[in-house]
């Protein structure tokens, strides 16, 4: 949107010669002053598409149309790129099924609302000798959330903590 507000405009253009791009697509070397000409026979203004170029391009349009479908472009493109956040599920070596399924359905409402989840065995003091119940429990979580989730990070120690990484799936 910003960008669109610092094209140069109908006077404000400081070139001597522009490339015009008429409405019917057809361009050619001009003078400013004929450009502008040119746009006001049309009843449109003249708008300085790439000022870097050389000559300047300028183009023949209604710049307030223009200007409106580039802040729609731009809302559109802002709105598809939601941010994906990162929901994290602690779990214990012993953790209880009851507590496994509660947490399992939030793990699914996380992903279904399209976050990623970080889901994690904390393993304290001497559960680290339980590291084959702490990996049997995440592959219980991939295998339950497997029709809507891919593995992002498959499980892994890290420390103290066992983790794996959700993610849902792109058709989503």
């Amino acid at each position: 949107m910003a960008d669109v507000d610092k094209l140069r405009v109908n006077e404000s253009i400081r070139a001597d010669e522009v490339r015009v791009v008429e409405p019917d697509g057809d361009h050619d070397v001009v003078p400013v002053e004929e450009a502008l000409e040119r746009a006001r026979d049309h009843e449109l203004d003249l708008v300085e598409i790439a000022p870097d170029a050389d000559p300047p391009v300028c183009k023949i349009l209604d710049y307030g149309k223009y200007r409106y479908e580039k802040q729609k472009e731009e809302k559109r493109r802002r709105k598809k790129s939601k941010s994906m956040e990162m929901k994290e599920l602690r779990f214990r070596p012993r953790t209880e099924q009851h507590d496994f399924n509660f947490k399992a359905d939030h793990a699914r409402e996380f992903l279904e609302d399209g976050n990623k989840v970080k889901a994690y065995v904390q393993f304290r003091g001497r559960d680290i000798v339980y590291k084959d119940q702490g990996m049997d429990l995440l592959r219980r979580l991939i295998e339950r959330l497997q029709d809507i989730a891919r593995i992002d990070q498959p499980p892994q120690m890290e420390g103290r903590r066992m983790t794996t990484i959700l993610a849902p799936h792109k058709n989503k």
